[in-house]
């Protein structure tokens, strides 16, 4: 039998014996070929593979050709996921979710974050906090609680960062507030550049809407090209209000993020939903709940935990993931103890303060619109940790964390922006910038170029600044050239970066490598006076949400 290529080895399957295996290795070579063809060699492979399901039914379990066909298999099955393996990363996120009532951070956070753990180190720390003093007349007080808050958790994370260890500082990334609901995001430095569209929002639940002090707060982003949404809810409390908690989640679920081609969150690949979601332990009695704790048979309440009993009825919240409560209830205690409220009220315990995740299924999505999908998903979510801290006290609430590790095909790999000091760097004369960015990246008359220390906390902690226009001095197809006066150069020295700040995405799009700026030659006066200090009081200081239409009037 002459020996079957292409197509008519698969149109002529039925019958194939162990001489016909010869045409294996040209069938083998044409898929082969496949691979550099793009979407239309997957669309071929796809016809063929189903031409082999063809053949596969009528191939008999006791044929020989069968164990050479699963073989074969075999071994595209472990080439591709050897493939897969390579090209896909590992992102580490660690989720906090606290209520801390009306106190202060507590002198110590670093059990919470998890700063000593010995295992894979995070990359990104997403932290929920509500606090109660959220009426009209304590805004000021909000704003205080919410730098400190934000300072006590960032500067923990540095003090653990190693000396001289670039790669493992931390900057605030985005942070969103309302009234006594706050969201905050640190990430690494090295990752900035691939997290982009960031955006924020808000939602009042309170008094129909009108309130905030219940809704939710969110940020949302581009995470090496896949969409990340992270929702930190405060809903209302009491047994009985069961369906307003569930009628709020879906309003905040409903909302917009401003922007043109922004979904909404649910139509983000991974969303987090947590916070004091105030569910409650329905029908069992005060004293069986507190026995069944005290004996570690969780298990017991899970069934009549609200939460979980909405998630089996009512279709949005089916798609949401959570891992097992093994942990105690975490209200309500009394204040620094571990005992359950011992007050008149006697409140029964239960599990408000939860971390709830959902991917989306691209393949679902696909197979309702009645098509076949383009690729599987690219990203997946993996719970690693999921406990409640004791320790802490400050509030009736106790904290809860979850640490999860996603595993992702990096859709963005190469920064939008490279940039570079030129020369030597010192404030004896006049520096250079050179910076490249991709063909596709659209730039802002409100792009700017920013001089940091090595160890900056915020994308507004820059020493100086250039604009990317005002700024230049030359051009060409490849790169251009930007200036920083010398005037604007810390005469002190020492280690610094550069950042590109993207406008239209709001955020860090490029960041150089450290480099050292030379300390001046000339005795720096120590009480200078403050209008000489011009690096300190540039014009027209960049701030994110600058609307760049407005800037190229002016």
């Amino acid at each position: 039998m002459a020996s079957l290529s292409g197509e008519d080895a698969f149109q002529h399957c039925e019958g194939l014996s162990l001489n016909d295996l010869e045409s294996l290795g040209s069938l083998r070579s044409r898929s082969a070929s496949l691979g550099s063809t793009g979407s239309s060699g997957r669309v071929q492979l796809r016809h063929r593979v189903a031409q082999l399901m063809a053949c596969v039914e009528d191939i008999s379990s006791d044929d020989e050709i069968h164990e050479e066909v699963s073989r074969t298999l075999d071994e595209a099955f472990l080439i591709w996921g050897k493939k897969l393996k390579d090209k896909w990363q590992e992102f580490r996120l660690h989720l906090v979710t606290w209520n801390v009532g009306t106190a202060s951070p507590p002198p110590d956070v670093t059990s919470l974050l998890q700063l000593n753990s010995l295992g894979p180190t995070t990359d990104m720390y997403i932290i929920g906090v509500r606090y109660v003093r959220s009426v009209c007349g304590l805004n000021c007080l909000n704003e205080k609680l919410h730098e400190k808050y934000s300072n006590k958790f960032l500067g923990s994370m540095f003090c653990k960062v190693p000396i001289n260890s670039v790669q493992a500082n931390w900057c605030n990334l985005s942070s969103v507030r309302m009234q006594g609901l706050l969201l905050l995001i640190f990430v690494k430095h090295v990752h900035l550049p691939f997290i982009r569209d960031i955006h924020t929002h808000y939602t009042r639940t309170g008094l129909y809407g009108y309130w905030g002090n219940k809704g939710g707060v969110s940020v949302r982003m581009s995470l090496f090209g896949h969409t990340l949404c992270f929702m930190n809810c405060h809903l209302p409390a009491h047994m009985e209000n069961t369906e307003q908690r569930l009628d709020d989640f879906e309003k905040i679920l409903e909302m917009q993020f401003e922007g043109e081609g922004i979904p909404s969150p649910l139509d983000h690949e991974v969303l987090f939903w947590f916070g004091d979601l105030n569910f409650r332990i329905a029908d069992y009695g005060i004293h069986f709940v507190r026995e069944s704790i005290n004996n570690k048979r969780f298990n017991l309440l899970w069934e009549k935990d609200q939460l979980n009993m909405a998630k089996k009825k009512e279709a949005f919240l089916k798609e949401f993931k959570e891992g097992p409560l093994q942990f105690k209830p975490t209200y309500k205690f009394d204040l620094y103890s571990e005992v359950y409220d011992t007050s008149e009220k006697k409140r029964k315990p239960a599990w408000t303060d939860r971390i709830l995740w959902k991917v989306k299924n691209l393949s679902e999505v696909a197979s309702k619109e009645g098509e076949f999908p383009e690729e599987e998903n690219l990203i997946s979510v993996t719970l690693n940790n999921y406990v409640s801290h004791m320790s802490y006290g400050i509030s009736d609430h106790k904290p809860v964390t979850g640490t999860f590790k996603l595993e992702m095909k990096p859709l963005v790999s190469d920064p939008l922006v490279v940039l570079n000091p030129e020369g030597e760097w010192s404030a004896e004369h006049d520096v250079l910038i050179r910076y490249s960015a991709v063909p596709e990246f659209a730039s802002s008359a409100w792009d700017w170029i920013g001089l940091f220390q090595v160890n900056f906390r915020h994308v507004k902690d820059y020493v100086t600044y250039a604009w990317v226009e005002d700024d230049e001095i030359a051009s060409n197809r490849d790169s251009k050239q930007v200036y920083m006066s010398a005037s604007e150069i810390p005469r002190t020295g020492g280690e610094f970066l550069l950042c590109y700040f993207s406008n239209n995405l709001q955020s860090i799009v490029g960041i150089s490598e450290p480099f050292q700026i030379q300390p001046s030659q000339e005795p720096i006066e120590k009480d200078m006076p403050e209008e000489k200090s011009s690096w300190l009081q540039k014009p027209d200081n960049p701030e994110p949400g600058c609307d760049s239409e407005k800037r190229k009037d002016t």
